[in-house]
């Protein structure tokens, strides 16, 4: 009932439609081990293994300090990423002063044996803290608001964070590297200029 008639003819022959026939097991196996350049030596393949390893890795931060769309990781890729990076970059976050202020609460704490100094030093610590996390809620809030207005129908999940994260690195360290300066008005750099 479900199996072939009787009155079906057989395949001609197994290269009809193709025009070769098709590799057995062993054959298929045995030319994708000749494809696979492996060294021999163990010692070798682990060298060569590091050595890809090595190169992918500058590659890709090559990628992300010039900043090139096509080299950037899952993380930074995209246009709404790359319009949350410029955003974030054409403005000052107090977050950018964390790194001095901490080393100044620091210094003063360990170098004051003044108990008032070391207050003071302390209250100026937790400002710098509470300063911070407001001016991260206020930026994902600024960030959400504007890339609903750029981008209304793709999804900014993670955005805000991503935001937050940016304000919250040192701006000379940041990857992909800064293409606006802080404060006023953003500058375009030079490779959209010649646009």
């Amino acid at each position: 009932m479900f199996g072939r008639s009787k009155t079906e003819p057989e395949p001609s022959s197994p290269v009809s439609g193709k025009g070769h026939a098709t590799p057995t097991r062993k054959e298929a196996e045995a030319a994708r081990k000749k494809s696979l350049t492996i060294p021999k030596d163990p010692k070798a393949a682990r060298a060569a293994a590091r050595e890809r390893a090595r190169g992918d890795r500058l590659n890709a931060r090559a990628g992300l300090a010039s900043g090139d769309p096509s080299r950037l990781p899952a993380r930074d890729a995209g246009p709404e990423r790359g319009f949350v990076r410029d955003y974030v970059d054409s403005r000052f976050t107090i977050a950018e002063f964390f790194v001095p202020v901490a080393f100044l609460v620091l210094v003063g704490s360990l170098a004051s044996r003044s108990k008032s100094l070391q207050s003071i030093t302390s209250l100026v610590w937790l400002v710098m803290l509470g300063l911070i996390v407001l001016d991260s809620i206020w930026l994902a809030f600024r960030v959400r608001k504007a890339l609903a207005k750029e981008f209304p129908d793709a999804s900014t999940k993670g955005m805000s964070n991503y935001a937050i994260m940016r304000g919250l690195q040192i701006r000379r360290l940041r990857l992909p590297k800064p293409r606006f300066r802080a404060g006023g008005k953003p500058v375009v750099a030079k490779q959209k200029a010649k646009r």
